[in-house]
């Protein structure tokens, strides 16, 4: 089954030039993509800056995905806060956050879902990260050792597919190192994200592990995604591959499962 994976650090729907709060250009620059799984941070909920706006639903409902989590990080000053958020074409049947925080930095954190995505006559279980790293780079190398031993994650399967994302922060193009250890592989290149308008950094990233074959990653190039946020989108194409008795009765076509009319909503760990 082929699936597309989106990352993206919305900026609370703050365009990184105008600093001009509009959504629709948001949804309009991840809606040009079509994915299937959203991974984005920085989501608003409740704060003025936004109209109050709780992001993930409004977001979800422009673009007609039903399955969302949401969790906070921070608390924003006159009320609300923002946080993580996975938007899903197919049914969340898990979530939980794991607190990445540093003290006395800023709180930071993982947002993990459990996907159920249906292949031929069998479902298969896709466990997607979404995480938001720190500024400093000694807070970041903390953060990933945290997350690789997080529960579900140290727990599951070398086999069992799984999708991290988000924004790493990753100035230096060093925290992958981290990460191949564990198994995990990302594309060859990595397409610069920040600052939105002429990009000269790859914050952002995605990476696969398990039985996931990772085709393509690549930027946002259309025009609003230029100036809705000051990150670029960054995209994945993954292949996840059907269970190995799946592939003697069901060969290897696999369709999308039609999502459902009521969303998953995940509630915030304090």
């Amino acid at each position: 089954m082929k699936l597309r994976i989106l990352t993206y650090n919305i900026h609370k729907c703050i365009g990184g030039v105008d600093r001009r709060y509009d959504p629709r250009r948001v949804a309009e620059a991840i809606g040009h993509y079509e994915p299937d799984v959203l991974l984005l941070q920085e989501v608003d909920n409740q704060a003025r800056r936004s109209n109050h706006d709780r992001q993930v639903d409004v977001l979800g409902e422009m673009l007609g995905m039903n399955h969302r989590a949401w969790f906070p990080n921070v608390k924003v000053r006159g009320g609300g806060e923002y946080g993580n958020a996975v938007i899903s074409r197919y049914p969340l049947v898990d979530t939980r956050n794991v607190d990445l925080t540093v003290a006395p930095k800023k709180r930071r954190s993982v947002l993990h879902a459990e996907l159920r995505i249906r292949h031929g006559d069998v479902d298969r279980t896709v466990h997607v990260y979404n995480m938001h790293l720190g500024l400093a780079q000694y807070e970041r190398k903390i953060q990933l050792r945290t997350f690789l031993a997080s529960h579900p994650f140290a727990g599951l399967h070398h086999e069992t597919p799984v999708v991290v994302g988000g924004d790493f922060n990753d100035v230096w193009g060093s925290l992958g190192r981290l990460l191949l250890p564990s198994g995990f592989r990302t594309a060859g290149r990595r397409p610069r994200t920040f600052p939105a308008w002429a990009p000269v950094r790859a914050l952002d990233s995605i990476y696969v592990r398990g039985h996931v074959q990772l085709l393509d990653v690549a930027r946002g190039e259309v025009d609003c995604a230029r100036r809705a946020s000051d990150h670029r989108p960054l995209y994945a194409d993954v292949v996840i591959a059907a269970h190995h008795h799946e592939r003697a009765h069901h060969g290897s076509h696999a369709h999308h499962a039609a999502p459902t009319r009521h969303g998953s909503h995940g509630h915030g760990n304090r």
